[in-house]
């Protein structure tokens, strides 16, 4: 088999209605991403997520650099081609970032191409079991722009549909309206239910070190984000003075980065996820490191659950996938949750193929 073309893309689509988080207000999700068109009649999609800023530089990436290493190679030599866009031309400018974020696009693109040509969905392409159920959890009830009375209306209505685990977001500019919002979700919610909170990267030490020990009271399962994520002694002292386990990882991007998070003890949930690192085949060396330590993956959805379902699904330290549903009805086969679980994909591939009626509507080039 041999690649014939590399096109790539960038769709917007709209969030209705629009959500904040401590750092971001999203209109749109953006997939900066690829379509790679093999001589026997494959085509494997892949992407990346952002905000709807910064596509044209991941997309620039794969035409300018990516692609020509791409055009009349097999896309079964995955890792030798990932090798070559890795540590190619690009290597010199940046390692992380718009980079790297090209780089999963296309890497997703080759392991949907593989999966599609086995003829197996990518969670039995990669030895998963179907009989391992994947816990979700739903961050979609708890943005920062929501009032309380929304917020608390939002989260009763995702248990009570059959989540067993809710996340919401802080970093207000008075901690003390965190506080207030999270004794209501807890009390709303019940003892039963996990309870995760986000800082998006919010806080500084002293506020985390404050407020993080504030917030033990109301049973967190994690805090996620709660400093810069390339401030690792500060996660270190988190993780050894508080209570609550930490988490991080969307905006961690190597698996170099990983291993000192992992070495230093700063990072307890890892949240690594596919389109922020180099795609599948980083992702799995992340697994792999993180597995060795016993720390439990927990993937941030950049792709909306399309991808990360079937590598939970055949990663055996994975315990959990967030749930964010903005994109699903793109896709031909869509990321489905019944009472609390994902249902796993049957058709073959990624789950990544976009139908063509959302392609044309949402595309911006």
């Amino acid at each position: 088999m041999k690649i014939t073309k590399v096109e790539s893309f960038v769709l917007h689509v709209p969030i209705t209605p629009p959500i904040t988080d401590a750092i971001n207000v999203a209109t749109h999700w953006g997939l900066a991403g690829v379509r790679i068109y093999t001589d026997e009649g494959f085509v494997g999609y892949g992407y990346t997520g952002t905000t709807a800023h910064g596509d044209d530089m991941i997309v620039d990436t794969i035409d300018k650099y990516y692609a020509p290493l791409l055009v009349g190679k097999d896309p079964f030599m995955v890792k030798e081609l990932w090798n070559d866009m890795r540590f190619g031309k690009m290597h010199w400018i940046g390692r992380s970032g718009v980079t790297h974020m090209a780089l999963a696009a296309v890497d997703i693109a080759l392991w949907d191409i593989m999966a599609k040509a086995s003829n197996k969905p990518l969670w039995q392409y990669l030895g998963g079991a179907k009989s391992k159920p994947i816990k979700a959890y739903n961050t979609n009830g708890g943005w920062l722009n929501w009032s309380q009375d929304r917020l608390l209306k939002d989260v009763t209505e995702i248990v009570e549909s059959g989540f067993t685990g809710v996340k919401i977001k802080v970093g207000k500019p008075d901690p003390r309206e965190d506080y207030v919002r999270c004794k209501a979700v807890r009390k709303a919610i019940g003892d039963d239910v996990i309870f995760m909170i986000d800082v998006n990267q919010q806080w500084n030490i002293n506020t985390a070190m404050t407020w993080g020990k504030k917030l033990e009271e109301f049973d967190l399962f994690w805090l996620e984000e709660p400093l810069n994520p390339d401030d690792i002694m500060g996660h270190k002292k988190l993780a050894d003075e508080l209570n609550v386990p930490i988490a991080l990882g969307e905006h961690v991007y190597n698996k170099y980065a990983f291993r000192d998070y992992i070495h230093q003890g700063a990072i307890e949930y890892c949240q690594v996820d596919v389109t922020r690192v180099g795609g599948i085949t980083e992702w799995l060396q992340v697994a792999g490191l993180a597995a060795s330590y016993d720390i439990p993956i927990c993937p941030h959805v950049g792709d909306m659950g399309q991808i990360h379902q079937h590598l939970v699904a055949s990663t055996q330290s994975a315990i959990m996938l967030e749930y964010i549903p903005w994109i699903r009805h793109i896709f031909e086969e869509p990321a489905t949750v019944v009472n609390g679980h994902y249902v796993l994909p049957e058709m073959p591939g990624a789950s990544t193929t976009i139908l063509p009626k959302y392609f044309n509507e949402y595309r911006v080039r």
